[in-house]
């Protein structure tokens, strides 16, 4: 079925040429068999002709069938009244309740490119002002119910990053930085690290010289620049149009992550080692993150996606704050993540009795540290391992059902704390005798967190500088 909008642009075709050639409706209508009338409507795209009457017109109006049917606007002009009709249609000018405009002659080009640029930057304002903490936080909730359903499984995007790697030469090891520049010279792009990026962007692709902007490879760190290179191939790989909702953008990221996580760790290698340690009994975070030279954090997500496709069980992973905030969560084991009324689990606090919890207040942080707990919704086991970046402290927890507990190290922890969130009287609400005390006595002075009041960015990236982006590209292309 043929759109509204193709309709549109067929019915500007036939008018162009019949402009063309100097011939009225009637005229074109009596050497094709119907009445001007009949015309009228399909040059404004209220009525869609029949193969056979547009075999005709195209003969009178001495045109080739295939240039009468294509797509393209025939003009300038006529690409302007296409857009403005096709905006004027939309639910966005509808909901305002001005009478449309039509773009007949005495409508001049200079008002019809006014009329069409204000439509663009009403859509514009509109699209930034989807982007509301409210929305976002719905998207993203959405977007990790959809996941948790797929098991975090992405099977197309494992294919893919499979035969990229083997493409670039790579089948044993931790992949290496060279390999990575190999893989993006496949795809025709250099990597340049540079020490001016602007701080709103991680990486900027030039797509018109064919270079992948990096920080400095010195930098602490530096083994995260190979993932940063991958997800910057990966919106070329993927075939990534520029988002045009925050739902979009945030399936983009999950997306070029996943496929830089498939490229650092491959799947086939990845099942392989994780088998041999669950057949062992010995299956453990760390051992998989030293042996593929990623991070702890790397190695618990990449987890979460081969888990239950390809060993059968079920798994959840946290990373929290040392206040106890979740800031990246998933689970299909049953885990009882907190949740706000919307859903989502960004930004809630976790239970104290948790080990992503507790385990700041160990001692000893160089290893693992694991952990029954008893919860409303069953007994689970789970490693936690802490970490500290320039934002402060930070815990990686990966955990199973107890009956999975058996193909793990340190399932012989004698560690066990009892949960009974979200019931409050479990740890967040004092006790009476304390409350008592000090609930007259005190008066403390909260820490306001910028992010409570500040707008999300806005721009057609979220939360990246256009004009910082495009000055830095254009003073490297200039060799500056």
């Amino acid at each position: 079925m043929t759109t509204r909008s193709e309709l549109a642009t067929l019915g500007h075709r036939i008018r162009h040429f019949r402009g063309r050639s100097a011939l009225t409706l009637d005229a074109l209508g009596e050497a094709v068999g119907v009445t001007g009338s009949q015309l009228s409507l399909i040059e404004n795209g209220k009525r869609e002709p029949k193969l056979s009457l547009l075999t005709s017109i195209a003969a009178a109006l001495g045109v080739e069938l295939a240039e009468l049917l294509s797509t393209e606007p025939p003009s300038k002009r006529a690409a302007l009244e296409l857009e403005l009709l096709e905006a004027q249609a939309g639910t966005l000018y509808s909901s305002l309740g001005l009478p449309a405009v039509k773009p007949g002659r005495g409508v001049s080009d200079e008002l019809l490119e006014s009329l069409v640029g204000l439509h663009r930057e009403l859509q514009r304002r509109a699209t930034e002002a989807v982007a509301t903490p409210e929305e976002a936080r719905r998207a993203n909730t959405q977007l990790r119910e959809h996941m948790r359903a797929q098991n975090n499984y992405l099977p197309e995007i494992e294919d893919i990053a499979e035969e990229r790697v083997l493409a670039a030469g790579h089948s044993t090891g931790a992949l290496t930085h060279r390999t990575v520049g190999i893989m993006a010279e496949q795809l025709g792009f250099a990597l340049i690290y540079v020490n001016d990026l602007p701080s709103s962007a991680r990486s900027i692709t030039d797509l018109e010289n064919g270079r992948i902007y990096l920080p400095p490879a010195s930098i602490p760190g530096g083994h995260g620049l190979r993932s940063m290179a991958l997800q910057a191939m990966a919106h070329r790989i993927l075939g990534h149009t520029v988002p045009t909702s925050y739902a979009q953008f945030l399936k983009q990221r999950l997306e070029i992550n996943y496929f830089a996580a498939c490229c650092l760790m491959p799947q086939s290698r990845a099942v392989e080692f994780l088998t041999q340690a669950k057949k062992e009994r010995n299956l453990a975070v760390e051992d998989f993150r030293d042996a593929f030279g990623v991070t702890h954090e790397a190695a618990g997500l990449r987890l979460t996606n081969l888990a239950t496709s390809r060993l059968d069980m079920r798994l959840h992973f946290l990373r929290v704050t040392d206040d106890g905030t979740l800031q990246k969560g998933y689970e299909n084991d049953g885990l009882p993540l907190p949740t706000d009324v919307t859903g989502s689990i960004e930004g809630q606090r976790v239970c104290r009795k948790w080990s992503a919890r507790s385990a700041f207040g160990q001692q000893n942080r160089t290893t693992e540290q694991y952990q029954y707990t008893d919860t409303p919704a069953g007994t689970f086991w789970c490693s936690t391992q802490t970490g500290t970046t320039a934002a402060g402290e930070f815990s990686i927890s990966v955990g199973v059902p107890f009956d999975d507990a058996k193909w793990f190290r340190g399932r012989e922890t004698q560690r066990r704390a009892t949960s009974r969130c979200p019931d409050e009287s479990c740890c967040r609400r004092p006790s009476t005798e304390l409350d008592e005390k000090w609930r007259a006595r005190s008066w403390p002075s909260a820490r306001l967190h910028t992010q409570v009041l500040a707008p999300l960015p806005s721009g057609r990236f979220p939360g990246v500088d256009d004009n910082e982006v495009y000055a830095f590209l254009d003073r490297h292309a200039s060799g500056d």
